[in-house]
């Protein structure tokens, strides 16, 4: 090839190459120093919360008036993918859920929209609704937790200590926020009872009232004199509860104090907030966010010393512990993925000098590093940290990366061994393979199109696998044509016509093999197609799979009792769980969310709102073999000890976050035909012997009193349903009345009846109620009281009634399998019902789903990008259909691989073939223009397709095995395990054909003939 050389051009500017070479390691350490480390790949959670409030509504009002409303106008939200409501009595919680394509920008505009559009629509709400509120933050995660427990001290006191902890901690770098977690906000309760006031002939009323006009903050105006300007305070504001105590009123022409009448007591919220357990004990947590694109591990190092110098000021009995430490989790990621990048590296070398001899591997030795100083930097200025996916990446990279080195450099030797001098044979590679290797890389690159392009979670969470590979690959050819013939010249002598070649033998077996196969064209080709047809039908075979569990030591163990269950019902669960887990050897840790799941202290954490029903603990294992002992025994203990409540336990999960892994959807506009289709279905899944713990996302309906009053008695007494139930609701409940403002806290003042007339149903019965004239009469007088049920929540998609039959799985079993062997049964089912009514199947099945339809959606792109740079490249429609012949044929290997190492087929395996078709192609492609080239030379088809493929023999057989012994290190691990052996299984099978079947195909399909000489050779497309 004439034209520009980019190698003999850095030949001639050596001093100019060697000291970019310096520069750009250099700038590639500092790079590597500074690269943000994070555990997982930032990825945006695509879901907003709106929720509003409508206090004393049913659930079936506060549906139909409060979240079909809201829902009817957020269904007009640009990208939506889908909304996903729950309703308690008097509140609704909506989920808006974007399409996997918003991209960042778009889901900022988004919820702009979706504010703006709600408040657009808050007149349209009933009177007396609160909010609606959004929280756009849902996403945020907090991956360092401490939990502080105290002994001797109170709530209060404990609080105290951890808010100032909280100030101190925010100034720390790299802190984004902190909130706080189960702190229990204080009250200050007066209680009184009814009869005495009702015998007193006090009006509760007036009574609130006198609190409320005292406790008071207004201007009271300013005097401004020639000198200064004094402000006008009027006293009387509360400051403790004995000022609230001693407040005198005016009742029936008397002063009374409020402490003769009223019990008045600090305590806290009733019933309590969702609360935070620490190893069995309460406690109250401080979980710390990041910034985005800081340094989890500096941030671990700065907050390890900003709380060795807060714990030294703490006093005795206030214990900080460390709950969730990403940064640690981070650290042994990382260090362990840096080993397997440098037992990577290692094994490379090692081929590399044992192939190639020890000046040579040293060249790839070299290359290597330099590679990956240059792309540091790059991936600094991209934002790209060092995390999970990119890590793996560069493992992945750096077994393709050496490929054009090792060309290059074979091509100078071959040179120098024909008698060259050494400028002109490091040179030549570029004349020669460039071109070839340039679209080798692009065709490569663009097998990483879908993983880089997919519109989907998934696809943004492995964005940085096509980024850094493709990254890794440019700068590979680069450092190949412009320092490598550099270090070529340096290095490398002219061989010696020494050993008549130890690697001989291989060579002579490989060159008589394919004398074989090219005499037995039509055998082999038919051979190739019929283990190619063969893989394909047992492509069924290999389990599917979403993403894997993660292997952090963790476990999530879910709780849910009742969902009219209390919170104090879901504490004393919690504490009998935390008694279980007391001295086991196997837990390093444990914290419990009661009232509330975990708070996401990692990315793809399944997030659950807070609900008194639920608790969630998060249980540390001292390892992952102590993790699955625990998990073993928890699933006993739960089963046996907690039969009334809806348990699961699990470890942590990887990619997208899913929760139940088998779900179906049961929808439909009648909540009662979904309930008796969800059951029906239930059985059917209960079924199978993989379904373990069917169970619903709501389905029981609970007791509610309903207080039915006699409109026209009460109308004569002179009472309405409104100052009735203005009554109970301060005697049951209790009424803010106000706030004393203390230091940093508004604690509220909550009037209501002593207990004895709060909790039983008699004394409602006996209830006095006053009256306007100052008399009370009996509840039971003018109301009846009777029981009836409802659903105590709602679960609604897209404004259709929609009811979640969920279930967990056995151990080794695969989620995909199972929702398989329920298909024929559940079609079965779904013929039966109304058509009005639905089942989906939901959970890991349809995120996967989702998410290789969003890869297979670009391939369209990685195909047209693929078939125009080999076009531009071997310009003949002939030889572009030889090259592709060969990409699919490595199935042959990742079905063999997948199914002899007992891996699934997961949405990264499906990624690691797609790239494998890149990888295939690019030996195809070079192997083709090795052909031609020989042709130009005069050489028959017969004859150039045998010795282009011996002379490449060597570069690709290296290239393939550097490659597929480089994936080693990563082959072992849980994310990463299904696409190495996809690829090393592809890969291996792939190579041997493209050095016999390729050029097997290109002698039948140019008609060559062994002995014959080249007929016209032709060169049409």
């Amino acid at each position: 090839m004439t034209g520009f050389n980019l190698s003999e051009w850095a030949l001639k500017h050596r001093s100019l190459v060697i000291y970019v070479m310096i520069v750009a390691v250099i700038f590639g350490v500092l790079s590597y120093v500074r690269l943000g480390r994070s555990e997982d790949p930032s990825f945006i959670i695509k879901t907003m919360v709106v929720q509003a409030a409508w206090p004393g509504a049913t659930v079936e009002e506060t549906v139909k008036q409060v979240t079909e409303r809201l829902e009817r106008k957020l269904q007009e939200t640009p990208h939506l993918d889908f909304l996903r409501s729950f309703t308690r009595a008097g509140v609704t919680t909506i989920f808006v859920n974007l399409q996997g394509s918003a991209n960042a920008r778009q889901v900022s505009d988004t919820w702009y929209q979706v504010r703006k559009n709600i408040g657009d629509i808050r007149h349209t709400l009933p009177a007396g609704v609160v909010g609606p509120g959004f929280d756009d933050d849902f996403g945020d995660t907090f991956g360092i937790i401490y939990g502080f427990t105290s002994d001797g001290f109170t709530h209060r006191a404990l609080r105290d200590y951890v808010e100032d902890v909280r100030s101190k901690l925010l100034l720390v770098p790299d802190v984004s926020k902190i909130e706080l977690l189960g702190a229990q906000d204080e009250r200050i309760f007066v209680e009184f009872s009814m009869k005495e006031l009702a015998s007193l002939g006090i009006d509760r009323t007036a009574l609130l009232s006198a609190l409320q006009t005292q406790n008071i903050i207004r201007p009271a105006g300013t005097i401004q004199t020639g000198d200064e300007t004094l402000s006008l305070r009027v006293s009387g504001a509360f400051q403790s509860e004995q000022d609230v105590a001693d407040i005198n009123f005016v009742a029936g022409g008397r002063m009374i104090r409020l402490s003769d009448i009223a019990r008045i007591t600090r305590g806290y919220s009733d019933p309590p907030q969702p609360l935070f357990r620490v190893n069995g004990e309460p406690a109250i947590g401080l979980a710390i966010s990041m910034r985005d694109g800081g340094d989890i591990l500096a941030l671990g190092k700065s907050l390890k010393r900003a709380m060795a110098a807060i714990t030294a000021d703490l006093p005795i009995g206030i214990e900080p512990k460390l709950i969730a430490d990403q940064a640690v989790t981070v650290e042994s990621a990382i260090s362990e993925f840096m080993m397997s990048l440098l037992q990577a590296i290692a094994i490379i070398l090692v081929v590399s000098f044992i192939s190639l001899g020890v000046r040579p591997g040293l060249i790839i030795a070299l290359s290597i590093p330099l590679t990956l100083a240059i792309v540091f930097p790059i991936m600094k200025l991209a934002g790209i940290d060092m995390q999970r996916i990119s890590l793996g990446a560069l493992i992945i990279a750096l077994a393709l990366l050496v490929d054009d080195a090792m060309t290059t450099t074979d091509a100078t030797l071959n040179r120098l061994a024909a008698g060259d001098d050494k400028v002109q044979a490091a040179s030549f590679a570029f004349r020669t393979y460039a071109f070839a290797m340039l679209a080798g890389t692009l065709v490569t690159i663009a097998g990483f199109v879908p993983v880089g392009f997919a519109a989907s979670s998934a696809g943004e969470y492995t964005f940085s696998l096509f980024a850094v590979v493709s990254i890794a690959l440019i700068v590979s050819w680069f450092v190949a044509v412009i320092f490598a013939p550099l270090m070529g010249v340096v290095i490398l002598k002219p061989p010696t016509q020494r050993k008549a070649d130890a690697p001989g033998r291989v060579f002579r077996w490989y060159r008589g093999f394919l004398l074989f196969a090219m005499r037995a064209k039509w055998l082999t080709i038919v051979l190739s197609l019929v283990l190619f047809v063969g893989s394909f039908l047992l492509l069924p075979f290999i389990p599917r799979q979403f993403f894997p569990s993660s292997d952090r030591p963790e476990l999530l163990v879910d709780i849910s009792l009742p969902q009219n269950a209390s919170i104090y019902a879901s504490q004393t669960a919690a504490q009998k769980f935390d008694a279980a887990l007391q001295g086991d050897a196997d837990v390093a840790r444990w914290s419990t969310y009661v009232g509330r799941g975990a708070i996401r202290f990692y990315l793809p954490l399944n997030v659950q709102l807070p609900n008194d029903f639920f608790t969630q603990s998060v249980v540390v294992a001292k390892d992952v073999a102590a993790r699955e002992r625990i998990r073993a025994k928890l699933e006993t203990l739960l089963a046996n000890d907690f039969p009334g409540a809806i348990t699961r336990v699990s470890p942590l999960e990887l990619g997208p976050p899913v929760g139940w892994p088998v779900q179906y959807r049961v929808s439909g506009p009648d909540a009662g035909m979904v309930r008796e289709i969800a059951f029906k279905l239930a059985q059917v899944i209960a079924a199978n012997p993989k379904a373990n713990g069917v169970n619903f996302d709501w389905i029981e309906p609970a007791r509610q009193v309903r207080i039915r009053v006699n409109q026209d008695k009460a109308r004569l007494l002179g009472l309405s349903s409104q100052a009735l139930a203005g009554v109970l609701n301060t005697v049951i409940s209790g009424t803010t009345v106000t706030q004393v403002r203390d230091d940093i806290y508004l604690i509220d003042i909550v009037a209501r009846a002593v207990d004895e007339q709060r909790v039983s149903l008699p004394n409602l019965r006996n209830l006095q109620v006053p009256l306007p004239g100052g008399q009370t009469v009996s509840l039971s007088q003018f109301a009846t009281f009777e029981y009836e049920q409802e659903y105590p929540l709602i679960w609604r998609r897209d404004r259709i009634p929609t009811l979640t039959v969920q279930t967990d799985i056995t151990a080794g079993a695969i989620p995909e399998s199972v929702v398989n062997s329920l298909t024929p049964a559940i079609a079965a089912l779904a013929k039966t019902i109304p058509a009005s009514y639905s089942i989906v199947v939901g959970g890991t099945v349809e995120e996967s789903q989702k998410s290789q339809a969003s890869v297979i959606a670009v391939v369209p792109v990685m195909l047209l990008i693929m078939f125009t740079v080999l076009m531009i490249q071997l310009q003949s429609f002939q030889r572009l259909f030889l090259v592709l012949s060969v990409a699919p044929l490595g199935l042959i290997g990742v079905v063999a691989a997948l199914l002899l190492s007992g891996r699934p087929l997961g949405f990264v395996a499906i990624l690691g073939i797609l790239a494998l078709l890149g990888m295939i192609t690019k030996n195809a492609v070079i192997l083709i223009g090795q052909i031609d080239a020989e042709r130009d030379e005069g050489k028959s088809v017969w004859d150039a397709a045998l010795d282009a493929s011996s002379s490449r023999f060597r570069p690709i057989m290296l290239t393939a095995v550097s490659t597929v012994l480089g994936m080693i290190p990563i082959a072992p691990t849980v994310f990463w395990g299904p696409m190495a052996f996809a690829i090393m299984g592809g890969l291996l099978v792939a190579t041997v054909l493209t050095l016999i079947f390729l050029p097997t195909l290109y002698v039948a399909w140019f008609r060559g003939k062994e002995g014959a000489s080249d007929p016209l050779r032709s060169t049409q497309a």
